[in-house]
């Protein structure tokens, strides 16, 4: 696809300080990297991250679970609302050239694996230790990471 790059970002609706830190400075920098961040929609990981891009000057979307646009978190800028469930995981997963898990719980334990099926790069930060999620140590580095960059 001609364009912009579209970079997920996954993660729990609850979370420390120091994950929400990290989302943040992510979706900072995938902004300043020009390319579109699309996550869940909702609060937690996936808010700071949208801030983050945000503030940033980026692009947000959010593939919402509910059939209401309202339920997105206040920094997303495109909400689709989805009516699915869970199951808007996998628009995530198919739309997002790589993905970047921060924390979570067995939401994004899901999405790493639809993202592992499909053959997806998935970087990983305080998140689930499973082969083929590797591992980033600051949100630079896991930007770059999904960026194919090293």
């Amino acid at each position: 696809m001609e364009g912009k790059r579209i970079i997920g970002v996954i993660g729990g609706n609850a979370a420390d300080d120091k994950n929400l830190e990290f989302a943040y400075q992510v979706g900072r920098l995938i902004a300043g990297r020009d390319a579109i961040l699309i996550c869940g929609g909702r609060g937690g990981i996936m808010e700071a991250a949208c801030r983050g891009a945000g503030d940033g000057g980026g692009i947000t979307v959010g593939v919402l679970p509910s059939d209401d646009i309202d339920s997105a978190n206040d920094y997303v800028q495109i909400p689709i609302a989805t009516g699915m469930g869970t199951a808007r995981n996998k628009i995530i997963i198919n739309t997002a050239e790589a993905l970047i898990a921060i924390d979570g719980r067995y939401g994004t334990l899901s999405e790493i694996a639809f993202a592992l099926d499909a053959g997806k790069k998935v970087i990983g930060y305080n998140s689930w230790d499973i082969e083929g999620v590797i591992s980033a140590r600051t949100p630079e580095q896991a930007v770059k990471l999904s960026m194919g960059e090293s």
